[in-house]
């Protein structure tokens, strides 16, 4: 019998494979990826991953084990610290400062991808808010480990692929996938469509972020104050 989370892989195998062939990781595989598309993509990123390291802190307020708790609470602050380190790498080699990021709004892919998020995480049961969350934590695994084996000859693109890939971020994602195994293995017909389309949402706009990010997306028109 498959695991929950075997189930749910299949069923966005399409996006995956999607995300492997957009020019956006080819590029940066071959090290052909435009500076300033990565630049881009790694500044949206670092500001995802503030909202998203405040999404786990609210999911392990919701979880109904201690040792859930702790996963999920642990994993806010490792994100932020963890994931953060490369790009503050990254950000000391293009001039960038904390004062650029907080005036750098949230581009459109980016804003609705976070109230996905929390959306779900906010009102919805624990296992559906685990569904919403997984996507971020395997996709990106998925794609280092696809990465690994063909690495890239740019010196800032191989570092991305090394973290990703790495299997420190692995136990990261593991964890993960055996409480959603586990909150999902008795899960009721309704919510086990929940979840899924959940998964299935936060999946599309992983591909979708990286998408936006490859066309330098932006609002048709200025929202600033």
């Amino acid at each position: 019998m498959r695991k929950p989370s075997e189930i749910l892989w299949s069923e966005v195998r399409e996006v995956f494979d999607a995300i492997i062939s957009h020019p956006f990781i080819e590029e940066l595989s071959s090290g052909s990826l435009d500076e300033e598309i990565f630049k881009y993509y790694v500044i949206q990123d670092a500001l995802y991953l503030d909202e998203y390291s405040r999404v786990l802190a609210t999911l392990a307020g919701k979880a109904p084990r201690e040792e859930w708790v702790k996963v999920f609470a642990e994993d806010s602050v490792a994100i932020l610290e963890f994931e953060k380190t490369l790009h503050k790498e990254y950000f000391s080699v293009w001039g960038i400062t904390p004062e650029n990021l907080r005036k750098t709004p949230l581009t459109p892919t980016n804003m609705g991808y976070v109230n996905h998020l929390w959306r779900t995480v906010l009102l919805s049961e624990f296992p559906e808010g685990v569904a919403a969350v997984t996507p971020c934590y395997w996709i990106y695994l998925e794609v280092g480990r696809h990465l690994e084996r063909v690495g890239s000859p740019h010196k800032l693109y191989s570092k991305w692929i090394l973290l990703y890939s790495s299997k420190e971020y692995a136990k990261y994602v593991e964890r993960v996938l055996e409480i959603l195994d586990e909150v999902l293995s008795h899960a009721s017909t309704d919510l086990w469509s929940r979840a899924l389309r959940a998964f299935k949402l936060s999946t599309v706009y992983e591909y979708m972020f990286w998408d936006s990010a490859y066309r330098m997306e932006r609002f048709p028109f200025s929202y600033a104050t």
